[in-house]
């Protein structure tokens, strides 16, 4: 039989990591619109994203021992068909009890989907054009994320907010159907299964599963929600801190002693991996916080509709689908160490430039610095991907690729919470500091106040009302000066996880790409 061109296999496993990545992101806009729908309150309805996460987050770490058990094509297509099937229960779900159920199954099959693929693109392709395939792949995980809020905001604008869901199922319909055309298991996959099973060597790791779900699942409830409750002022907060520490703390031990773990931590003492891990991390950190920020200023300060702020994230991810290909030619010639390095760099000026933009900005500015971000984050995605299999053997990249995928996740997890406190206490601190200065001892108080009295006396209103308003007026300026403050806070604090990356990049040690020159650093 002849074989299947891998850039077939590439674009259908692609479908459902898109679509999957897409779900992340896509009810963020949408939440009081199903908050309404439903009869409930928005806080009650952030249960929605919450539950979906943690739900992605228990299962992620556990991909790979869950491809081996099923095999890798079986468990990739019972999570596409999970989640497609899961899709249209939410768009039908009648109260928010059942939707919540339906997304927390819906990010059970998700969190299979990334991973899968990843390590499907690394058997599909020969070591010379993995390269390629992680172009593809980046495309997905950048622009899924940044399209997301866009469409989400332009499909409750002008229809129902069920419709968010819906869209998912002709399109997992399409991955299913394809995938079973199209992917097979390798040889070398199917023959460790059968060898495991006939030999018996295979065990279920019940305590490792227990514990990363606990561990996980923990922590995720705790980032999500833990600026909402006060954090560490709340004994719910505190109870799952503690437990999750210890469940994760415990299950590093387990798995480092256990034969058969369904986590391979070991895959962390290999210097380029346990690397690429941390720099994944940061570049979730810095995506997902960005991705988060800059709709959530327009809107909130420069009153841009759901759909307008969205579409500001737009043009940084077409650069990075421009930059793909550009990059995968560059990794041969420039080294991915010297990529990613540049990468950083450009990530740590694109974020000091967000935070000296002003109000008075238009919507291109906004848009051309999220270029310029985008310009920094093309040069990442397949660097890093190649320093993360550099070193090693082939029948590790399935548990590797659950790894890459949980660092990217959990650093997007905290990026996010990261932009949530600061924007919440750094308004807090800024609005006090900017009260000190307007008070009745300053001229330049006392002449705004009297000015402004002045203009509403002229419209009509007595004394008294025209110096409340004033008063009134004055308040809102500060409030809006001190959360304009903490955004550039939150994108001034970004410049530390670019400049860790910076100094990692440095550390990456050389590696020979295929019929190549060293990649790791020229």
């Amino acid at each position: 039989m002849k074989p299947i061109n891998p850039w077939w296999i590439g674009l259908t496993l692609t479908i459902a990591t898109f679509m999957e990545l897409l779900d992340t992101s896509i009810a963020n806009v949408s939440l009081p619109h199903i908050a309404g729908g439903l009869g409930t309150s928005v806080d009650e309805a952030t249960w929605v994203l919450t539950s979906y996460l943690v739900a992605n987050a228990v299962v992620l770490p556990l991909s790979a021992w869950l491809s081996r058990v099923f095999g890798r094509k079986n468990y990739y297509m019972a999570c596409v068909a999970l989640f497609t099937f899961c899709s249209l229960l939410c768009g039908v779900a009648p109260n928010l009890g059942f939707l919540i159920l339906f997304r927390v199954l819906q990010g059970i099959a998700g969190g299979g989907l990334a991973p899968s693929e990843q390590a499907m693109l690394v058997d599909a392709f020969p070591p010379a054009k993995r390269a390629a395939a992680f172009g593809l792949y980046s495309m997905a995980i950048v622009l899924a994320p940044a399209l997301g809020p866009t469409l989400g905001g332009w499909i409750t604008d002008n229809s129902s907010w069920r419709w968010i869901f819906f869209i998912n199922v002709p399109v997992g319909a399409l991955s299913l159907f394809l995938t079973s055309q199209l992917v097979t298991d390798p040889p070398a996959f199917t023959e460790e299964r059968r060898r495991l099973k006939t030999s018996g060597q295979a065990r279920i790791d019940y305590v490792g599963i227990l514990l990363f779900a606990v561990g996980f699942g923990f922590l995720e409830v705790v980032l999500d929600k833990g600026q909402e409750d006060d954090w560490f002022g709340s004994p719910f907060i505190t109870t799952f801190t503690v437990v999750s520490i210890s469940a994760l703390v415990i299950a590093v031990i387990w798995e480092l002693h256990h034969k058969d773990p369904v986590v391979d931590l070991s895959l962390l003492a290999n210097r380029n991996f346990a690397l690429s891990c941390a720099l994944f991390f940061l570049f979730g950190f810095i995506l997902f916080c960005s991705t988060v920020l800059l709709p959530q200023l327009l809107q909130s300060l420069d009153n841009y509709d759901a759909t307008t702020a969205g579409m500001a994230l737009t043009p940084g991810a077409l650069v990075i689908v421009v930059m793909a290909p550009l990059v995968v030619r560059l990794i041969p010639i420039v080294g991915a160490k010297r990529l990613i390095f540049i990468g950083f760099v450009i990530l740590g000026f694109a974020v000091w430039h967000l935070s000296q933009l002003t109000l008075q900005a238009d919507y291109w500015v906004f848009a051309r610095a999220r270029m310029l971000q985008g310009f920094g984050l093309g040069f990442l995605i397949v660097p890093i991907t190649q320093v993360a299999y550099s070193y090693l053997p082939p029948a590790k990249n399935n548990k590797a690729s659950s790894l890459t995928n949980l660092f990217r996740n959990e650093g997007g997890s905290f990026g996010i919470t990261f932009a949530n406190v600061i924007l919440a206490q750094r308004a807090q601190f800024h609005q006090s500091i900017l009260a000190q200065h307007a008070t009745p001892e300053r001229s330049i108080y006392r002449d705004w106040i009297n000015q402004t009295t002045h203009a509403f006396m002229q419209a009509g209103y007595t004394v008294i009302e025209a110096t409340n308003r004033a008063q009134g007026e004055l308040y809102n300026i500060l409030s809006q000066q001190a959360s304009l403050l903490s955004y550039f806070d939150c994108f001034t604090g970004l410049l530390l996880p670019a400049l860790i990356g910076v100094l990692l990049a440095l550390t990456i040690k050389k590696f020979q790409a295929p019929g190549k020159a060293p990649a790791g650093g020229h």
